[in-house]
């Protein structure tokens, strides 16, 4: 299988330069339109798709992303790889502002969002123990280590509704009762589709801020943060560059079966699958239907 790396860009990552032969195509997706067109092309001679999540000039709040579409898209193009780059709050000291997290776990608290391609007539169950690919989770790493970002091996994140920011008590409770070591508000459900779409997933988390916790917050100017933002926004542009050679072009089957996860997940009998979802799934879960 020939490796595909799909990049699904955050909050400042709304393009990605150095792609040979690229091109923004429209992608039909029978989950509605996806977030933006995608960006295609070659980087060191691997396949790589690009899309903002949420799209250029920021037209997308975190809960009006079309998370299935985005997903989808990616598998109908025959990405493999996914990396999500995001923006968020930290609730640790030593994760500071500047600093990238590998997460490889989640809390989710997003209430208002389509969580599976799923549903009645067609159910299906995988695992999310391990959300996150370790393979991918690790060329991430070790690409940020490389170009002396400072990378934390990992961290969980915490996805909140939005769109405001938390209060002062909720960071609290993130941060001292649930374990959490940064936030942000749109990892989820996009870790899930990914693994329900068997994509390997990773997520680099970009720190901009200390959460509402901090007794310093409050103090922060909001150009300090944008100045953050945009910062992030090149290193993560620049870790992306160094992941070919890393992923090369010829693509062994996931060790850790991101590849497999509906080899056993699907429950519906398949005289009493829904056809119209059956339909649906075409690109998602072709592979078992």
């Amino acid at each position: 299988m020939e490796t595909m790396i799909g990049v699904i860009g955050g909050s400042g990552v709304y393009a990605m330069d150095g792609l040979d032969d690229a091109e923004w195509i429209e992608v039909e997706s029978p989950w509605g339109a996806p977030s933006d067109a995608v960006l295609t092309g070659r980087l060191g001679g691997v396949r790589m798709a690009f899309l903002p999540r949420h799209g250029r000039g920021h037209v997308h709040c975190p809960t009006s992303i079309p998370f299935r579409a985005n997903i989808d898209a990616f598998k109908r193009l025959g990405v493999t790889d996914v990396i999500s780059v995001s923006a968020c709050g930290s609730f640790r000291e030593d994760m500071a502002p500047g600093d990238f997290v590998v997460v490889d776990q989640f809390i989710d608290r997003t209430m208002m969002r389509d969580r599976s391609f799923f549903g009645r007539g067609l159910v299906a169950h995988v695992s999310l123990a391990h959300p996150t690919c370790a393979r991918l989770g690790t060329a991430c790493l070790d690409a940020a280590r490389e170009l002396g970002i400072s990378v934390h091996p990992a961290g969980t994140y915490l996805a909140i509704e939005g769109a405001q920011f938390s209060t002062i008590a909720e960071s609290k409770l993130y941060r001292d009762v649930f374990g959490a070591d940064v936030i942000g508000m749109t990892n989820m459900p996009e870790a899930r589709l990914a693994r329900e779409a068997e994509l390997c997933y990773a997520s680099i988390a970009m720190v901009t801020d200390h959460d509402s916790w901090h007794p310093d917050h409050g103090t922060v100017d909001i150009s300090d943060i944008i100045r953050t933002l945009d910062a992030n926004a090149d290193k993560a542009r620049s870790m992306v560059r160094a992941l070919p050679p890393r992923l090369g072009g010829d693509r062994a089957a996931c060790l850790h079966g991101c590849d497999r996860a509906l080899d056993h997940a699907i429950l519906t009998a398949p005289e009493k699958r829904d056809p119209g979802l059956t339909a649906k799934l075409d690109a998602v879960a072709g592979r078992v239907l």
